[in-house]
């Protein structure tokens, strides 16, 4: 794929270095090493389109001041045949470049070129990455947190196939361990009060929703520890395994009503977690259990590992990780002195699945605000192993608040604790919602404004960009009802358009590869959401500034309906990348 602003910038490299070789063989400047220089844009566009600091890094080399270092280069820079006009000296010796006008034409023509793959790179060398994102527990719903969560993870693994990776995302379950284990003593509980004497009137009269409301508000009736899942879903499941099974289970020994109904009610909350992952357009390639690995003998596999590494001890009669030898804060139990061990072990042989059997060559997760004390532990854990640790990636995303009329807001007033995706989903639109928890970078606090989510404004920085495509298309609609298409048109036709807004548009536009790029590299899909309002804002600017279907003449007005296309295809690539609904008409 093209990436035009990558090949201006290589273009600057060759022609400096061109130009210090034949000031070498004139003997102006010495023949030396010299140290790598930047090709950056400035932020000021009088300063250039491009600007170099190879004058001041090489002036130990050269053994010159970088300001007569910068007028040498220049008096020897030969710009025919690229993309630059002129060259000036600024400050203490920066070079800055100056982009003809073939550039923007060539931008545009490259856009249309490409089509629905423009902004793709090969950055990524077809390395192997996996994205585990969300992994809520299931033993209940997601709540607001995996639906930043799943949208920073999705919009991520987009980004990183874009970027020239090859992409695949997972759903750890945690179906084994302590929160099974209490998951089935909750639902055990909640069903023998269904099954008891004072649940009885209400199994006879009430509707199942009001049966599970009654338990759930009555504390005193329908007592519940403190050691157990209280949520309402909990006594749904108990409600429904007792309409379709009866009383019978009653009579069983506790473990093996446990058993029963945790067999009965997982499944149907993994469903639930897919198919309200599926509502917000999240499909895993691999949904990889944690009962897996306890049951092929990874996880027994990994404790001798670890042994065998030297980094293990024992205490008390509990078997200890050294980790603090490897930049943990603290030595860390494997196996207690039960003999039972600790989630952190299961964890380990998961990573280690990921890297080594499978053979990813970079494992990202996305983890809550919780989990900084998790990545020196289980890198420390990968060393230990002799795995690179760099090849994990962990992706800490913030708090989310929801805000209602400027307050903090709960939507779940049943349970009066977390808030479901479900239920967000059911107050605003997936597009909304996607989009909103892209707009700051994973580690930033966000306050999501539900009022701003399902406003039909500009202030709505989604409905903003969708309203942007909209008018574009809109705009070829009406043209082409008057006969004009952009259709066939010659490169050089584009060379008119050089007006301020037109220049910035185009510019911008050329940037999408690497602002995907560095999306990717720095793990943030916040890029690519401010990259779209910010588009949005220039088409606007220009769509105002400068008339498309009353330009002074056809061939004007031809090429500005060749700008508006180029600019529709690039919304449309970026909200394909967030998963975002790109609408002709609004």
């Amino acid at each position: 794929m093209a990436n035009l602003t990558k090949l201006a910038s290589m273009q600057i490299r060759d022609i400096i270095m061109n130009a210090l070789g034949r000031l070498v063989s004139l003997g102006k400047v010495p023949a030396e090493p010299l140290p790598d220089f930047r090709v950056e844009i400035p932020a000021d566009k009088s300063h250039g389109d491009f600007a170099a600091n190879t004058a001041m890094v090489c002036a130990k080399a050269l053994r010159l001041p970088p300001r007569k270092i910068a007028e040498l280069i220049c008096e020897e820079l030969v710009l025919d045949g690229t993309y630059f006009e002129r060259a000036e000296i600024a400050g203490p010796g920066f070079i800055n470049f100056f982009l003809g006008r073939r550039w923007f034409s060539d931008v545009i023509n490259n856009v249309l070129i490409e089509g629905c793959k423009y902004g793709k790179t090969e950055t990524g060398n077809n390395k192997r990455i996996l994205v585990e994102f969300v992994s809520a527990n299931p033993t209940g719903p997601m709540h607001i947190g995996n639906a930043r969560g799943g949208a920073i993870g999705d919009c991520l693994a987009e980004i990183m196939s874009w970027a020239g990776f090859s992409v695949e995302r997972e759903f750890y379950i945690n179906d084994a361990g302590n929160q099974i284990e209490k998951f089935g003593k909750s639902l055990d509980l909640r069903f023998m009060q269904i099954c008891s004497p004072k649940a009885a009137n209400l199994i006879l009269s009430e509707s199942d929703e009001e049966i599970c409301r009654e338990i759930f508000e009555n504390d005193e009736l329908f007592p519940m520890p403190e050691d157990v899942y209280r949520g309402a879903d909990i006594i749904a499941h108990a409600l429904s395994y007792y309409r379709e099974n009866g009383s019978a289970l009653s009579e069983a020994d506790e473990t093996e009503r446990k058993k029963t109904l945790t067999d009965y009610a997982l499944p149907k909350n993994i469903a639930g977690l897919e198919r309200d992952l599926s509502r917000y357009r999240i499909s895993y390639d691999t949904w990889f259990r944690e009962s897996t690995l306890h049951n092929n003998g990874a996880v027994s596999e990994i404790i001798e590992k670890l042994k065998e590494s030297g980094y293990t001890y024992e205490q008390d009669g509990a078997l200890w990780f050294r980790s603090s030898e490897l930049g943990d804060e603290k030595d860390r139990v494997l196996v207690r002195a039960n003999g039972i061990v600790t989630y952190f072990v299961p964890d380990i042989a998961y990573h280690y699945n990921k890297l080594v059997t499978r053979g990813f060559d970079k494992a990202i997760d996305i983890f809550g605000a919780d989990h900084h004390g998790y990545i020196p532990r289980m890198k420390a854990a990968l060393t230990a192993l002799g795995v690179n640790s760099d090849k994990l990636e962990i992706v800490i995303m913030q708090m989310v608040n929801l805000v209602r009329n400027g307050e903090k807001y709960k939507l779940s007033k049943r349970s009066g604790k977390a808030v479901t995706l479900s239920t967000l989903l059911d107050e605003i639109p997936i597009d909304a919602a996607r989009f909103f928890f892209n707009l700051r970078e994973p580690n930033s606090h966000f306050d999501f404004d539900l009022d701003l989510a399902v406003e039909k404004s500009s202030q709505n920085p989604v409905y903003y960009v969708q309203y942007a495509h909209a008018r574009i298309c809109s705009l070829i609609a009406n043209l082409k009802a008057e006969g004009c298409e952009a259709g066939n048109y010659d490169i050089s036709e584009l060379d008119i358009l050089d007006t301020p807004q037109e220049i910035e548009l185009i510019r911008h536009i050329a940037s999408l590869p690497a602002e995907i790029d560095s999306a990717a590299l720095n793990y943030d899909p916040a890029k690519i959401t401010k990259y779209s309002v910010e588009l949005a804002t220039l088409f606007h600017k220009f769509y105002d500034a400068c008339s498309v279907k009353n330009a002074e003449t056809p061939q004007l007005k031809k090429s500005r309906l060749v700008l508006c296309s180029a600019v529709l295809q690039v919304l449309r690539n970026s909200l394909t990348i967030l998963k975002i609904d790109c609408p002709e008409k609004m």
